[in-house]
């Protein structure tokens, strides 16, 4: 499987989207859009899951480091729009208590 990732910015939140299956193959490329955007000074990041079929153990690492770059940074990031099996995996593996979750972009954009 693959994975695209889109960037985008509106004011002063980047949305990164996650297109495709988050797995051991792909989340070192999202890793490196991730890291690399934060260096850059970052502050407000949504991950959009709206077009991710899946994540995987090294995909929900990826969310965790990021959520703890973000707050040691003074920074916020929100996963947004996941499909029924992502929102499962998050819920399952705890992550939606750990890392705020919203339904839609929109929604997670008047958040942050």
């Amino acid at each position: 499987m693959s994975l695209k990732i889109t960037l985008k910015e509106i004011d002063d939140v980047v949305i990164i989207g996650l297109n495709g299956t988050l797995d051991t193959n792909t989340s070192p490329e999202a890793e490196v859009e991730i890291i690399k955007s934060l260096e850059q000074g970052t502050k407000k990041m949504l991950i959009n899951l709206e077009n991710t079929r899946y994540v995987s153990s090294a995909g929900l690492r990826i969310f965790l480091g990021t959520a703890k770059r973000m707050q040691t940074n003074s920074g916020m990031v929100i996963l947004c729009h996941p499909n029924e099996i992502v929102k499962d995996i998050l819920h399952v593996s705890g992550f939606s208590t750990i890392i705020e979750v919203k339904a839609t972009v929109e929604d997670a954009l008047k958040e942050i």
